[in-house]
C-alpha cells in the first residue's frame, strides 16, 4: 500500500467523522437504530442478475461452540466488523480492504439490512463473509428465551431473504461471549458455532485512528479475530495502517471460514 493510498485513507475517514454513528457492542453504546438517527443513502444496488447463494454455516469439528480464534500455526488473521450504521463508511471499509487483497467478515444488524439491503450483495461480491448480529443490536445476554430468538431468527431471516442463507456466522450483539441459553438458540436456528473475538479494538470509543492501530498492532497474532465497527471513521482511517502492519509481519487478513479451513 503506498502512502499517497494510506493519506487519501484518511483523509476521507476524518471527513466521515461527523457522519459516523455510534454502534459499538459495549452496554453503554449507543445504538444508532434504537436512537432513531437515519443513514445516508445506500451505495446503488447492483443490476438485477441470478446471484448464487451465500454460504451457509459450517461445522468445524475441533473448534468449540464459541470460536474466539483459529490457529495458531498459520500467519491468518480474521478482521470481523459489526454491521451497522452509515453505509458510506461500510463500503468506504470493504474498498480499503480490498484494494489490499484482504477479506474480513461482517456481522450485519438485521435492521441495518432493512434499510440498506443491497449492501449484503456487495459484501458477499468483495468475497468476504456474511453473518448474523441479531435483528435490533439489543443485550441478547439479557433477553428472555423468546425475545433473544427472536433476535436471532429474525436477522437470519433477512439475510436469507437476500442473499440465499442465513450467514455463515452468528455473533451475539453487545457482548463478546453468548451465554449457554443464546448459545443453544444459535445452535437450533442453524448456527453450528458462535463466533466472538480475542483482539478488542475499541473503536466504537473513538480514540484516534492512531490508538485504533496501536491497540490492535499489539494484541494480534496467527489466528487472531479481531472485533471492529462499521460506522467509525476512527476505523476507516486506521485500516491502511493496520493491514499494512499485517503485511510487514506477515499476516494475511482472511475471512473467518478461510481462517478456519
Amino acid at each position: 500500500m503506498t502512502t499517497t493510498d494510506r493519506r487519501g485513507a484518511l483523509r476521507f475517514g476524518a471527513g466521515l467523522t461527523a457522519a459516523a454513528l455510534t454502534t459499538g457492542c459495549s452496554t453503554t453504546a449507543r445504538d444508532p437504530v434504537a436512537a432513531g438517527h437515519s443513514a445516508s443513502p445506500a451505495h446503488p444496488a447492483h443490476p438485477a442478475r441470478a446471484a448464487p447463494p451465500a454460504p451457509a454455516p459450517r461445522r468445524f469439528p475441533g473448534q468449540p461452540a464459541q470460536i474466539d480464534h483459529g490457529p495458531r500455526n498459520r500467519p491468518r488473521v480474521a478482521l470481523t466488523f459489526h454491521g451497522q450504521g452509515d453505509p458510506a463508511v461500510a463500503y468506504a471499509l470493504l474498498k480499503e480492504a480490498e484494494r489490499a487483497h484482504a477479506r474480513v467478515t461482517v456481522l450485519a444488524v438485521g435492521t441495518w439490512l432493512d434499510e440498506h439491503p443491497a449492501v449484503a450483495r456487495r459484501i458477499l461480491d468483495g468475497g468476504h463473509d456474511l453473518g448474523n448480529h441479531t435483528l435490533n443490536h439489543r443485550d441478547i445476554n439479557t433477553m428472555a428465551e423468546a425475545e433473544a430468538r427472536a433476535e436471532i431468527t429474525g436477522c437470519a431471516d433477512r439475510i436469507r431473504r437476500l442473499t440465499g442463507s442465513i450467514g455463515t456466522w452468528f455473533r451475539p450483539s453487545r457482548t463478546q461471549r453468548a451465554t449457554p441459553l443464546v448459545e443453544s438458540l444459535a445452535r437450533t436456528a442453524g448456527y453450528p458455532h458462535v463466533l466472538s473475538y480475542d483482539v478488542d479494538s475499541l473503536d466504537y470509543t473513538s480514540p484516534g485512528a492512531a490508538a485504533v492501530t496501536r491497540k490492535v498492532s499489539s494484541e494480534i497474532r496467527a489466528g487472531s479475530v479481531v472485533s471492529l465497527h462499521f460506522g467509525y471513521a476512527d476505523t476507516v482511517a486506521a485500516l491502511p495502517a493496520l493491514l499494512e502492519d499485517l503485511d510487514r509481519r506477515g499476516l494475511a487478513a482472511v475471512t473467518t471460514t478461510e481462517l478456519l479451513t
